[in-house]
């Protein structure tokens, strides 16, 4: 049944209009326009009264770890060699199907509640299959949200065996994936070798071929550590983009995820290459990275969307957050407060995400998945009402999320779960570290 949602302020156009309704049916937004007018218009229609609420685009989480968030708060203030080997490396051997279902129902219940309705879960604990790929693609369709698989390619022989495959099969079972889930609007598999440094010339080209087979975006992690860096120099004698170039990867499908450290040859390379950035600042920040100069690629021409990183190497994953955190780490490390701007890291966000991941999520407009969120307008980090705008981005709190809304359906009702109970997914999450106590032995 087509439902009529009535809200205070509705954010389309790109801006804040009140005596709006949004008619949603199957799932898609179908129509905005006047509320008395579309009232008369659709009175058989349902209708969803969200007075003292704003409606806004759900935002688009363009880089994840899903499985990370079992690690929160392990090996934190660590270089970022050891937090690896303390964390990931460490309790890789003990993520089977139920840690890795577990896991991604922490994540994506966590991120849902605070706003996100889309993401792409950069995942690469395949245990020599797919059927840890499923485990979390049953966990983001059991709790409703939209999912990208970002199924890695990783062969470098120093990581731990789960990740790796050999170049043929990491190509067969991802093509399998993708062909299996192709025409689910709910589900869409992308190719994603791992990094420079994580995977081989031939994994990347064959990610990349793989890629354009599919017609979809290809991500890869790029220059998040000056090592990487120094690596791809004494390997190839080329700086990363430039090597990546020199494959024949860097085009209008690369999705590069961090982008720190890089010259001014490499950020005009990937503006005239049309390609593209998912932007992770805290996760930057928290391994202490470094700052990739955002208006530089802006004004390059790269494209850049956001994401949250890992809960391990962050520790949080709300990308109205990332917004914030993004504004601020760039207007203090150039002195500059006008280098970005509020509109900017909002569409980031949003938009930008669903543009980049080829999905018509992000934007409140006819045709677009019925994707948001709703904002409680009386929460006292929203105030005052008439620099709404800047204070979503820059004051907005978690708890002033009230209702998040994927496909046309509740999946967070009032600040609360409405798939899953947040209960259980606490209790799953304490039972696996029961079990994991003998292995780890500080419990």
């Amino acid at each position: 049944m087509p439902q009529l949602y009535k809200a205070d302020y509705i954010y389309f156009k790109e801006k804040f209009q009140n005596n709006l309704a949004m008619l949603v049916e199957n799932g898609v937004i179908k129509e905005i326009g006047e509320r008395q007018a579309m009232e008369a218009k659709y009175a058989g229609a349902g209708q969803t009264d969200l007075s003292g609420k704003a409606i806004v685009p759900g935002t688009v989480n363009a880089h994840n770890h899903s499985f990370q968030s079992l690690l929160r708060g392990i090996a934190v203030d660590r270089p970022f060699l050891e937090w690896r080997d303390n964390a990931l490396y460490k309790y890789t051997p003990l993520l089977d199907e139920e840690a890795i279902y577990t896991g991604a129902l922490f994540a994506f219940g966590e991120m849902l509640k605070y706003g996100v309705t889309t993401v792409s879960d950069f995942f690469y604990v395949h245990n020599g299959g797919t059927a840890t790929d499923e485990a979390v693609i049953q966990a983001a369709q059991d709790l409703g949200i939209r999912l990208v698989l970002a199924r890695t390619m990783y062969d470098w022989d120093g990581a731990p065996l789960s990740y790796r495959e050999t170049v043929k099969d990491a190509v067969h079972r991802t093509r399998k994936l993708a062909i299996k889930h192709q025409g689910n609007p709910m589900v869409t598999i992308h190719p994603a070798p791992h990094s420079p440094h994580g995977a081989s010339p031939e994994m990347i080209k064959a990610g990349h071929r793989l890629a354009q087979e599919l017609d979809t975006p290809f991500h890869i992690h790029v220059a998040e550590e000056m090592f990487e860096v120094e690596e791809t120099l004494e390997k190839y004698k080329l700086k990363p983009v430039h090597y990546l170039n020199d494959l024949g990867v860097v085009d209008e499908r690369m999705i590069a995820i961090h982008l720190v450290w890089l010259e001014d040859s490499e950020i005009r390379l990937l503006g005239e290459k049309n390609a593209a950035l998912a932007y992770c600042p805290s996760s930057n920040m928290f391994l202490s990275d470094g700052v990739t100069r955002i208006p530089d690629l802006a004004k390059a021409g790269v494209r850049i969307t956001l994401g949250s990183d890992g809960a391990c190497s962050n520790n949080r994953i709300s990308v109205f957050e990332e917004m914030r955190m993004c504004s601020l780490l760039q207007k203090v490390t150039r002195l500059d407060g006008t280098c970005i701007n509020a509109k900017q890291v909002f569409d980031m966000g949003t938009k930008v995400g669903g543009e980049l991941l080829r999905l018509p999520v992000g934007v409140l407009q006819e045709g677009y998945q019925a994707d948001f969120v709703t904002l409680n307008l009386d929460d006292l980090s929203l105030s005052p009402k008439r620099e709404l705008f800047a204070n979503i981005v820059y004051a907005m709190q978690p708890n002033a999320i009230s209702d998040v809304v994927v496909n046309g359906k509740f999946i967070v009702n009032d600040g609360e779960l409405a798939t899953v109970s947040e209960k259980s997914i606490v209790n799953k999450v304490d039972r696996l570290f029961e079990k994991w106590q003998m292995f780890d032995g500080r419990w």
